[in-house]
């Protein structure tokens, strides 16, 4: 069997996105970090953080919408300045993640020391990117809101993703979903998530996951099977976009 590179993806696991201050906190949102820690302790190929890295002028950001937008309720259409009539909706948050504000950083729990690389997305304030690799809008792509997680994982000769992070229903998912429609065989580690919705959301979006071909899986499989030389590559399941 092909020597297998596998990459550890750690998503948005900022303060932010974590209890007890941040401003769209994830319930549970810090728990993560010994499952996270657990991880990157593995002898995988790539070990990548990534960060939501916005200008206070964002489109996610519902104070950016006038008095009667609403955080978590209201949603807008969103039109792909290269190409207005490829157009998606999308919910609006709080502030968060704002670039040089104390809520962007990476929580403290976390063993950075192991992170190979920090990846941030979300740069662009005219679009929503949920994904690690790219906003939704593919014709054409908007060069501002792909990332280089991609060619990263390419140079790197990456033959399976491993997908860990904050949130399970939001950027995990959409990070997992492009994982798997590029080729790689994709696991989220579900002991290492946690969702906006809840117990509830996660399991709508772990059916969702695994409709698509993405692997769902705990920290003691990984420990158990991924690394092992008696384990099977795994197909992704591949969908045009």
């Amino acid at each position: 069997m092909s020597k297998r590179n596998i990459a550890l993806i750690v998503v948005d696991a900022q303060e932010d996105f974590c209890p007890p201050n941040g401003s769209l906190a994830v319930p549970g949102g810090r728990e993560i970090a010994p499952t996270i820690n657990s991880l990157l302790a593995l002898p995988f190929a790539r070990k990548i953080a990534t960060k939501d890295h916005h200008p206070p002028d964002h489109i996610s950001f519902a104070c950016n919408h006038g008095p009667s937008a609403k955080a978590f309720e209201t949603y807008i259409s969103i039109a792909n300045p290269g190409n207005p009539s490829e157009i998606y909706e999308s919910l609006l948050w709080p502030v968060h993640c704002v670039a040089n504000t104390p809520g962007n950083e990476l929580i403290p729990e976390l063993d950075l020391s192991r992170v190979d690389k920090v990846i941030v997305k979300g740069t662009d304030p005219r679009v929503e990117m949920y994904s690690a690799f790219q906003s939704p809008l593919k014709n054409p792509p908007l060069p501002t809101a792909v990332s280089e997680l991609a060619g990263d994982l390419r140079d790197a000769d990456i033959t399976d993703v491993v997908v860990v992070g904050l949130a399970g229903d939001y950027c995990v998912k959409f990070t997992a979903l492009d994982s798997v429609s590029q080729g790689w065989p994709t696991f989220v580690v579900e002991d290492g998530t946690r969702s906006v919705g809840g117990a509830d959301g996660w399991q709508d979006t772990r059916r969702e996951l695994q409709e698509h071909g993405v692997h769902v899986v705990d920290l003691d499989w990984v420990k158990q099977n991924l690394f092992s030389s008696a384990y099977a590559f795994q197909p992704a399941v591949v969908h045009n976009k």
